[in-house]
């Protein structure tokens, strides 16, 4: 599977955000592409309510983050999130943070698809046929 053309997810940085020296916390990048992830899959019509009430949830496996230049208070932000490949019960990601043209943050994450006990657990076909039209 080739990587898809990505989905963009909006958001300003606040004060909230930031740390003593004025730019984004390192771990608030975090919470930006969890929000991109979440809006990724709604837009595709990805129902995670009626998942987790069928037994299943996505879990994030792995996160390798690069941190290339400081958000600061104020920026608006394009989250960019792109399917680079997905297996039976795997999903890799690319995200990437952008203010302007200038990329700030980079990660590659791995989700799973679990059972409600923990178990790794086959997506459903019909999610994974919403993940895959993600064009």
């Amino acid at each position: 599977m080739t990587q898809t053309a990505p989905h963009h997810f909006t958001c300003r940085v606040y004060y909230e955000d930031t740390d003593l020296a004025g730019i984004v916390y390192y771990a608030n990048y975090l919470k930006f592409i969890e929000r991109a992830r979440s809006e990724w899959v709604r837009k595709l019509g990805v129902d995670q309510i009626k998942m987790k009430q069928d037994g299943l949830v996505f879990a994030v496996r792995r996160v390798e983050a690069d941190y290339l230049s400081p958000a600061r208070f104020d920026d608006v932000l394009d989250v960019q999130t792109s399917l680079d490949e997905m297996t039976g019960t795997r999903i890799k990601l690319t995200q990437t943070v952008l203010r302007d043209e200038a990329v700030l943050f980079r990660a590659a994450v791995t989700l799973v698809c679990l059972s409600e006990t923990g178990k790794p657990s086959r997506i459903p076909e019909e999610t994974r046929a919403k993940l895959r039209a993600h064009d």
